[in-house]
């Protein structure tokens, strides 16, 4: 059985002694039978990734950044480079999140800079991808999450060097409910979309993860499935019991 993908995002939460603090309780969590079923990975904010660094590798843990500019460095104020997510020991990358697609604007082609840069920096993108509650009822949601992949990956042929997570913005804060036929429904399409993306076959290799509010009650069920390669979890990963309790449901 591959190992599932265990990904916690932080988003803007956790001061450096509450990060380390996560790890004191968390790390001890990480038995040889865990980590043997699944991968860790945690995306803290990035004033706590050099800090978290030798823990986390000591401990197994991947460390991922949330976010990411393309360019080498330069006048980018506010942006950090890859060259210096590499030199604190980032090895993945968040590339696309569905806030930083509302909230900041990012679009698809510059989204597919930074996974060509995540790339040619030997780094891991985990690109997001999802639809919005008026895509979903208008049905669109196939076209849209194709157009993300498509130009998301655009030059760029998919295999087991990237990550896809799929989120189902439409049932974040809008009272909708995604059940796992729906977290299945959409990972077998976003394969099929790898697939004719691919060539001799890569496309399988590309882990596809789940992040629609991910908790300790709904992960075994999601886990399962043999679609779903691994979970992209938000809330649930800042608090170090539910988080151990989403790895160990594996």
């Amino acid at each position: 059985m591959k190992r599932k993908i265990i990904a916690g995002n932080w988003k803007m939460y956790k001061t450096m002694t509450d990060g380390l603090a996560f790890l004191d309780a968390f790390v001890p969590r990480c038995h040889r039978e865990m980590m043997e079923k699944c991968s860790l990975i945690l995306a803290p904010n990035f004033t706590l990734l050099a800090s978290m660094a030798a823990r986390c590798r000591e401990a197994g843990i991947a460390l991922a950044a949330q976010n990411c500019h393309p360019g080498g460095e330069g006048a980018y104020t506010g942006e950090t480079s890859l060259a210096m997510l590499v030199d604190v020991g980032v090895s993945h990358v968040l590339v696309g999140h569905s806030e930083r697609r509302a909230l900041f604007g990012e679009q698809d082609n510059f989204l597919n800079q930074k996974v060509k840069a995540v790339l040619a920096a030997g780094l891991v993108p985990i690109l997001c991808v999802g639809e919005t509650l008026a895509q979903r009822e208008a049905d669109a949601a196939g076209m849209v999450v194709e157009k993300q992949l498509r130009q998301g990956l655009d030059e760029v042929v998919p295999d087991g060097r990237l990550m896809i997570a799929y989120e189902p913005v439409w049932a974040i804060g809008t009272g909708k409910t995604a059940t796992v036929d729906d977290a299945r429904s959409m990972h077998q399409f976003i394969r099929q979309c790898l697939r004719s993306l691919a060539v001799d076959g890569k496309g399988e290799d590309v882990p596809i993860l789940y992040g629609g509010s991910v908790k300790p009650a709904n992960a075994p069920g999601l886990l399962a499935e043999d679609e779903i390669n691994g979970v992209l979890v938000g809330g649930a990963s800042l608090n170090p019991e539910d988080f151990a309790r989403i790895a160990e449901s594996v």
